[in-house]
């Protein structure tokens, strides 16, 4: 199985440049990776240099000041010089979502609950049907969300409705609540876990993980977020499975 982690972030003046996220690449046996710019960095000079220092690695989803009047133009620049995809939020304005489209990349969108389960992200979904929309972070639920929250998080999981919307998936630290004290072999409290094969149920055939590097490295660590993810889905179809851990990322991101 080629694995590809399709959720990374590396910077010179924020977490980790890209020779450590290459370290625990190698380390566990993953192939390629996708590099999403920091929420707030409009500077995506970093990104491509490393795709070009590292030829076949990475591919490069890039971020722009939507806000701003030639924020379009700005991306189109950017999609020539080889970007992939563009990261969003659900209520990005829907230049960005059509700019997107036009120009054949993928948006990674980041948000909460509530922006993911909003009319207008569902109307962006259903007029652009041909634009891969993957929605980062299990849409921000988690299994200690206030009971209140519920419907929310089932319009985010009832998102599988549409064709074009994928779901990414992280390490179990990102969801699960972390046992104390810490034991192994399972170092979480297995009552979030639930919404794992939630997920993979609904977004079934669409779902994709990544591991949130480095942030994953305050919770269970790099090799754990692939581990333990892999271990839990162990019982579904080998094609789904290949699929999660590389196969869409591949598809989408156009990784040779």
């Amino acid at each position: 199985m080629r694995i590809v982690d399709t959720h990374c972030h590396v910077s010179l003046c924020w977490y980790e440049p890209v020779e450590s996220l290459l370290y625990q690449m190698d380390r566990n046996g993953v192939d390629k990776a996708v590099l999403i710019q920091l929420q707030g960095q409009f500077d995506n000079e970093y990104q491509f240099e490393c795709v070009r220092r590292f030829p076949g690695r990475f591919a490069s989803v890039v971020l722009v000041d939507a806000d701003q009047p030639d924020a379009a133009a700005r991306l189109d620049g950017l999609a020539q010089r080889g970007a992939r995809g563009v990261r969003l939020t659900p209520d990005s304005p829907g230049e960005m979502f059509r700019k997107a489209a036009e120009l054949g990349l993928v948006v990674s969108c980041v948000g909460t609950p509530e922006g993911f389960a909003a009319p207008v992200f569902a109307e962006v979904l259903e007029t652009l049907p041909d634009l891969p929309v993957i929605i980062e972070h299990l849409g921000g639920i988690t299994a200690w969300a206030d009971a209140s929250t519920v419907a929310c998080h089932e319009a985010v999981f009832s998102l599988a409705r549409y064709s074009n919307a994928h779901m990414k998936i992280h390490g179990l630290g990102e969801f699960c609540r972390r046992s104390m004290p810490v034991a192994s072999p399972f170092p979480f409290d297995r009552g979030g876990l639930p919404l794992l094969e939630r997920a993979c149920e609904a977004f079934r055939g669409r779902v994709m993980w990544g591991s949130d590097f480095p942030p994953v490295s305050f919770r269970e660590g790099y090799a754990s977020a692939l581990k333990l993810t892999m271990a839990e889905l162990a019982s579904r179809p080998e094609a789904e499975r290949a699929q999660i851990f590389g196969g869409l990322a591949s598809t989408l991101f156009r990784l040779e």
